[in-house]
């Protein structure tokens, strides 16, 4: 990097600005060679060439055979003529339900208007709600949210014990793709269950968002529930945001919807036509290519500097990693591709792990995310001349300059403001610049077979729980005994017999070592 004195002329060439959108990209502290727009020249070609076959609607998911989509959501005149349609009068249905829902003209069971919402999901499915209502919900929303995001009963229980009563008022909204996902199931389940235990119609306050012909698709039919708006199979899950997976919470909650999207578009349009030198998003892929040497040997740590955006890097750490984090490329050669993400916000990290970003092991690159505007309100002086903003302000520059002095690399990215607008354009800008890195490294960013083989390793120890709990019986036996009947690996057996005994579904007594243990029924 170069040193602090030749910065600025640094700074000025490699700041890129779009004045109509409020937003701007500095890479000039990042320790790249000018060289490397030539050199990448070929592959950076590609990725454009590569961007612009997904948007006209190739098959760029080539293990799953499917096209992707998520581009069309927020501009629905790019899709296949066939779907235009489609996207459009879902995204009007999902606008028109929230209004219904705001007005009265759909209650709950008991009469009353919603007054509550509860999303059940995970992943995509609730990373991307749960950021736009951290973000960009109004400071007195129309509607409470609540999440289960997650398969764990103790979550559950704290946050249907925090709605209470309410639940008699609260819509919930079950969205899964495939109806198949289990912990969104289970959620389901858990709820169906809360509704009931109150006297309350669970179908009468319930939404499906899935794909046509699902088996959650079938169940809300059966049951007869509110609603059910579409999954794509064109729209991958962490993308999903701007499909009726976001935009029924959000619009729900009184988030300027439309603003959203419109942002999204915005950012797609700059990053679509500008060449790569003022493309914020192609930008972005050749940082984190030449912070990474093209392998992600560097981790991306994302500060924003605006406690409304501290999930942004929880969402990003989706979006990157199980869009980059891949065993083969697309030509079926082991590579072991991605970029480790975390993050939580400025500038509360300086005071936890920024100590080790400037002094310790030189193993990751910043994103800093800036919001021109402090507040919405006056404010005060917290001392003369001096606002809670100013030293937000003091403290990304000064966090930015400690760390270049160290030689430590760092992008800045500049919003005017937290609004629905920049978020979508936040969120449309990481969007394509994953896409642009994954056509650089040669990996197909649209699918996630890690995610499935889990998944499977899952079901398969719940399968063999099942034959060991079956095993048991009043006369004590330890692991290894019941390992065998049951056809399963000792230690497996040991973790699922301990398992049941911590939930009273079997009895331990403990012996000097694990082999030792014995369980009985």
């Amino acid at each position: 990097m170069s040193t602090p004195n030749s910065l600025w002329p640094r700074f000025q060439k490699y700041l890129t600005r779009y004045p109509a959108l409020g937003f701007s990209i500095d890479i000039s502290r990042m320790a790249f060679e000018d060289s490397l727009f030539e050199r990448l020249s070929g592959g950076i070609e590609k990725a454009f060439a590569d961007m612009h076959a997904l948007e006209q609607g190739a098959i760029a998911n080539p293990d799953e055979g499917r096209m992707v989509g998520h581009y069309w959501l927020r501009d629905a005149s790019l899709a296949p003529a066939e779907l235009q349609a489609e996207i459009t009068s879902t995204l009007d249905a999902t606008l028109k339900f929230a209004e219904d829902i705001h007005s009265g003209a759909i209650r709950a069971a008991n009469g009353e208007k919603f007054t509550r919402v509860l999303v059940v999901g995970i992943g995509g499915s609730a990373l991307g709600p749960q950021l736009v209502a951290q973000a960009i919900t109004p400071a007195n929303p129309p509607m409470a949210i609540d999440f289960f995001d997650n398969t764990d009963p103790d979550g559950m229980d704290r946050t249907l014990a925090q709605i209470g009563s309410g639940l008699a008022t609260t819509l919930t909204l079950v969205i899964s793709k495939s109806g198949g996902t289990k912990e969104t199931r289970n959620g389901m389940l858990e709820a169906e269950a809360a509704y009931r235990a109150l006297g309350l119609d669970f179908p009468k306050h319930a939404v499906a968002v899935t794909g046509p012909g699902s088996e959650l698709d079938r169940h809300a039919i059966a049951q007869g529930w509110l609603a059910r708006f579409p999954m794509w199979d064109w729209v991958g899950g962490r993308t999903s945001v701007m499909s009726a997976v976001g935009t029924i919470a959000a619009a729900l909650q009184g988030v300027d919807v439309r603003g959203f999207l419109a942002g999204a578009a915005a950012m797609d349009a700059e990053t679509r036509c500008r060449p790569v030198r003022e493309n914020a998003a192609m930008l972005l892929a050749l940082m984190w290519y030449s912070a990474g040497a093209g392998r992600g040997m560097k981790d991306m740590v994302v500060l924003p500097y605006k406690d409304r955006l501290v999930l942004f890097s929880k969402y990003l750490q989706q979006l990157v990693m199980e869009s980059l984090g891949k065993e083969h490329d697309l030509d079926g050669k082991v590579v072991n591709q991605g970029i480790a993400v975390y993050g939580n916000k400025g500038s509360t990290d300086q005071h936890a792990y920024v100590q080790q970003l400037r002094d310790g092991v030189n193993n990751f690159f910043v994103t800093f995310i800036e919001v021109a505007k402090a507040r919405d309100t006056a404010g005060i002086e917290v001392e003369p001349g001096f606002t809670s903003g100013d030293y937000l302000q003091g403290f990304l520059r000064g966090t930015r300059k400690a760390l270049a002095d160290k030689g430590r690399e760092s992008i800045t990215l500049t919003i005017p403001e937290v609004s629905a607008f920049s978020l979508g354009m936040l969120v449309g800008l990481f969007e394509r610049a994953v896409g642009f890195y994954a056509s650089l490294v040669n990996v197909n960013a649209y699918h996630q077979p890690g995610v499935e083989a889990g998944k499977k390793a899952a079901g398969d120890f719940l399968a063999q729980m099942k034959k060991v709990a079956a095993a048991l019986s009043a006369q004590p036996a330890t692991a290894e005994v019941l390992a065998a009947a049951a056809g399963v690996d000792p230690e497996d057996a040991w973790h699922m017999l301990n398992h049941l005994a911590a939930n009273g579904r079997a009895q331990v007594t403990h012996g000097a070592t694990a082999a030792e243990d014995t369980f009985s029924a």
